[in-house]
């Protein structure tokens, strides 16, 4: 279920991507579902296992589903999707869509029987590679790579929160919620309030002659 929402969410995000860059239906699928499917399959691949679009293609349905409706809706409402509102609903959306991968994949790993340590990279990685490749694809700067902000440091605060709860035992709802909180929290407040880690000094500016 958590991975459902998090294809889904991830999904919208390549679609929004692709209404600000113009592109026209078979666009809008190929960055929604690059998006919405790529952190899953690189988990899977590492992992050894089928990977769980080609065992099920349903995901990959609501990929295109969820790309073509953003198409029509930004065909019939121009600007609706765009400018200002679409940028913070994509940043929102891929926040949200972060902490559902990095839960998600992190039990996932865990159910394989995969160290703690080794879950918490591979929710990292499953929470943040669809995002590379859909801003890679749209010739964007990956929001990883933004300059102090909390983005890998929030999947894995999710992930390592995910691991730590289900080592304890504890009730797998509280599990999914405490990483999902961990996570989103995380992303939310370098969002809202620009929470980051220090910035290193640059180089020493050079002697002019």
């Amino acid at each position: 279920m958590l991975e459902a929402a998090g294809v889904a969410v991830f999904a919208l995000t390549g679609a929004l991507v692709a209404v600000r860059k113009g592109m026209d239906p078979f666009g809008f699928i190929l960055l929604a579902t690059v998006t919405g499917v790529g952190g899953g399959t690189l988990r899977d691949l590492l992992l050894g296992r089928i990977v769980f679009w080609v065992r099920d293609p349903s995901d990959v349905l609501v990929c295109a589903g969820v790309a073509l409706a953003a198409w029509a809706l930004a065909y019939a409402r121009p600007g609706m999707l765009d400018g200002w509102a679409g940028k913070r609903l994509l940043i929102w959306g891929d926040a949200a869509g972060l902490a559902l991968f990095a839960v998600a994949g992190t039990l996932k790993a865990l159910d394989v029987g995969v160290s703690p340590l080794s879950a918490v990279a591979l929710g990292a990685m499953t929470a943040t590679f669809g995002g590379i490749l859909r801003d890679i694809l749209a010739g964007d700067r990956p929001m990883v790579l933004w300059s102090r902000d909390f983005y890998v440091t929030a999947a894995a605060a999710g992930a390592g929160a995910t691991a730590l709860l289900a080592s304890f035992g504890v009730d797998p709802a509280v599990v999914m919620l405490g990483g999902l909180i961990t996570g989103f929290g995380l992303r939310a407040g370098s969002i809202l309030f620009g929470w980051s880690f220090p910035v290193l000094p640059g180089p020493p500016p050079q002697a002019k002659d």
